[in-house]
């Protein structure tokens, strides 16, 4: 095992109506102005918007909105931010929705905090100095970011997707209703699973030291995802369901399982973004889309890992040679995002890349990581392109 540090400064607040409780959380943590930042019209439909800001207009709290963060979230849109903020002098952000909204309110918060521009973060020019703080009110089950010391932002210049963490942008507060993600679509549903799942994942395939302890932990957040996406499959409005997968996504991507291995994979992650950032597919679809030809590229080099996971996560019979049983764990994982809907390779996805745009993409992915990456198996621009032809 390695040395590791474990920091999870975010308080959550989790249960039934538990967004009525955002006034008091701000005041809690200091907010006096505050920056209202949410994505699509789901928050407005739902009500959840106009209930939000009644309570902090009964508690004598300022605000400004800003709305239009979308899947793939824009850096326009975060320019935007920043220069409301800055107009409007304020000093706390809200975000109300999912991983979109909490990810452009993090790079607002940066961009705020610190001079100069914003993507010089996302490009790895520069590191933050300061972040300006921020709560959750979540309503949707998937990226973690209410948690997690990450953001991920797409320049819509060259399309090029990126991500960047630093604790500064870890929220102060989650709020976290399980019953606010009962009305997403199941396609969107089943993506959030998904990116759970791989959040987890990612950490678990490695090469670098691991604990008995959070391989178990990891291994119980997986099986239980699994169990409970084909609850919610069948029966969307279940709330236990609901709050296992809630509860599941926070973890999977607070650093938890990871503690005492060598920081993971997330090459699954990186070939992603580069999907989402040309195609601006659902990531968690384009995660499912991508991580079998992965894996198979990879197993021979991380075959116990593989193995453990076939056996322990995906119920795969102990028989046959190490490497009968880690295929079968990866055929078993396929099957299961089948049975939630989800692509295995990217025609299912509904990408046809041409040769030009597998080689684009796996040149930019090279860039993105610095040359190579990964844990299981260092990639590089050449094995990144071999994993992307696999997937079509």
């Amino acid at each position: 095992m390695f040395d590791f540090n474990y920091y999870t400064p975010t308080k959550v607040v989790f249960g039934k109506n538990t967004e009525a409780k955002v006034a008091d959380l701000i005041k809690e943590f200091g907010g006096t102005k505050i920056l209202i930042h949410y994505g699509g019209g789901s928050v407005v439909r739902s009500g959840l918007l106009k209930r939000v800001t009644d309570t902090l207009d009964e508690a004598g709290i300022s605000f400004v909105t800003l709305g239009g963060a979308v899947p793939n979230p824009h850096l326009g849109l975060v320019y935007e931010g920043i220069e409301l903020c800055k107009k409007e002098n304020v000093d706390f952000l809200l975000a109300v929705g999912g991983g979109s909204a909490i990810d452009s309110a993090k790079a607002i918060g940066y961009g705020v905090a610190n001079e100069g521009d914003v993507w010089d973060f996302y490009d790895y020019k520069r590191q933050a100095a300061g972040c300006l703080p921020l709560g959750v009110i979540l309503t949707i089950a998937a990226t973690g970011s209410e948690m997690s010391d990450s953001s991920v932002i797409t320049k819509e210049e060259g399309l090029v997707k990126r991500g960047y963490s630093s604790d500064f942008s870890r929220a102060r507060f989650a709020i976290m209703n399980p019953e606010l993600t009962m009305t997403l679509p199941d396609y969107q549903t089943a993506c959030g699973c998904t990116d759970i799942m791989m959040h987890t994942m990612e950490r678990y395939f490695t090469n670098g030291g691991n604990m008995e302890i959070t391989d178990a932990l990891a291994e119980g957040l997986l099986r239980t995802v699994k169990k409970n996406a084909v609850i919610l499959r069948d029966d969307p409005k279940n709330y236990d369901a609901r709050a296992e997968v809630m509860w599941a996504g926070s973890l999977a991507h607070n650093g938890l399982t990871g503690c005492g291995n060598d920081g993971g994979d997330w090459m699954t992650h990186k070939l992603e973004h580069e999907l989402g950032g040309l195609y601006d597919v659902a990531h968690g679809a384009g995660l499912a889309a991508i991580w079998g030809s992965w894996a198979r590229y990879v197993m021979n080099d991380c075959l116990p890992r593989f193995k453990k996971f076939a056996v322990n996560v995906m119920d795969v019979a102990d028989k046959g040679t190490d490497e009968e049983i880690a295929l079968k764990g990866i055929e078993a994982m396929e099957d299961f995002y089948r049975s939630i809907n989800m692509p295995t390779n990217l025609r299912e996805l509904g990408v046809d890349p041409t040769e030009e745009e597998l080689i684009e993409m796996a040149h930019k992915c090279a860039v993105g990581v610095g040359g190579e990456m990964g844990s299981a198996k260092v990639l590089n621009e050449e094995a990144m392109l071999s994993i992307y032809r696999a997937s079509i």
